[in-house]
């Protein structure tokens, strides 16, 4: 059985929901509890649920779909499920679906009566080589990503492929960008892998590999005080394109087609404050722009972004903060830059 161990826990890859249910028989709890959303109620619910027939201690929690339901509200809402249903200490709390509810799932758990038992099923590629690993919980406030939220690792991850098949091309391509940042921060080999692969269609082989790459990062630095920083590529932008994209735009950015401007963005910073060369800048944007499409990035809205930025939880004293790349495969942490310089990189974006 294929399985990666983590901060003290297991990744689970091979027949991922017949473990699930083993997992939650050998916790004895007290009760058990499934969060999810109404798109993974349709798609993913009925083949994880078919394998608790017979387990009459469990309840379903759905909420809506979508970032706008990442906020303090909604964690109210479940909280006050969770009481109704009679959830103890000794209960646990499985969130099966996207990045939405493996970050807002993990922070209600971590956060019920000082922290319940919480696992992971994530059902897009996104939440699979991201946000189900490593242990970050978080809430949306204001539209600020993840302002709220835990270092709080889960009891396990249970990696479901077939779940990926539910899956929408857009959102296939949306955790295809986290996979092409594993492969530019720290990985070279992983990103000429990629770039030779059909990634609407990811192989098995290389969502592993890309979850073996943040695991190994995480392990080495869960709190962020170091090299997990370098995690970070492409979100300084992304994250304030992506809350602009939601505030303003009838069909917001994914998560991933926000990172894939960031790391653009970043990528252009990093040719001209630490050297990345003019060649692996063209490859890194020839390579993202065939992915995904072209997004308007209106000069009037520099200021916006900017000011957005300043409130990214990674800045120091009031400064943005970035981690940018010396070449493919190598990046550096804690690279300040200026409105400026970032207004640049806008420009050059919006160039292209």
């Amino acid at each position: 059985m294929k399985t990666i161990q983590s901060d003290n826990y297991p990744i689970y890859f091979d027949n991922s929901i017949d473990e699930l249910v083993k997992f939650v028989e050998r916790g004895h709890y007290s009760r058990f509890f499934l969060l999810t959303d109404e798109n993974t109620a349709i798609h993913c619910l009925p083949a994880v649920k078919e394998r608790f027939d017979g387990h009459d201690n469990f309840d379903i929690i759905e909420i809506n779909a979508g970032e706008e339901s990442k906020d303090i509200d909604f964690c109210i809402g479940i909280w006050k499920m969770l009481i109704d249903f009679g959830a103890d200490r000794k209960s646990l709390l499985i969130n099966l679906g996207g990045g939405v509810i493996s970050d807002m799932g993990g922070f209600v758990a971590s956060t019920f009566k000082r922290g319940i038992d919480f696992v992971h099923v994530p059902t897009t590629l996104l939440s699979q080589v991201d946000a189900s690993v490593g242990g970050k919980t978080g809430i949306d406030i204001d539209s600020i990503k993840n302002i709220i939220g835990t270092f709080t690792q889960p009891k396990a991850v249970f990696i479901a492929y077939d779940f990926l098949k539910t899956l929408p091309e857009r959102q296939i391509l949306s955790g295809a960008a986290e996979m092409l940042k594993h492969g530019l921060i720290t990985d070279k080999a992983y990103w000429e892998k990629l770039k030779e692969s059909d990634l609407k269609t990811p192989s098995a082989e290389l969502i592993h590999w890309s979850i073996e790459i943040k695991n190994k990062i995480v392990i080495e630095d869960p709190t962020e005080k170091g090299i997990r920083k370098a995690l970070n590529f492409g979100h300084t932008v992304g994250h304030a394109v992506e809350t602009n994209s939601l505030i303003n735009d009838e069909n917001p950015l994914t998560h991933g087609e926000a990172i894939a401007i960031g790391m653009i963005c970043e990528a252009y910073l990093s040719h001209k404050k630490i050297g990345l060369s003019s060649e692996e800048l063209k490859e890194i944007v020839e390579v993202i722009n065939n992915l995904y499409p072209v997004y308007e990035l209106h000069e009037a809205s520099h200021k916006a972004l900017c000011a957005i930025m300043l409130k990214d939880k990674k800045n120091q004293n009031g400064k943005i903060n970035c981690t940018l790349l010396t070449q493919i495969g190598q990046c550096k942490l804690d690279n300040i830059c200026t409105d400026d310089e970032l207004c640049e990189s806008l420009t050059y974006y919006a160039s292209l």
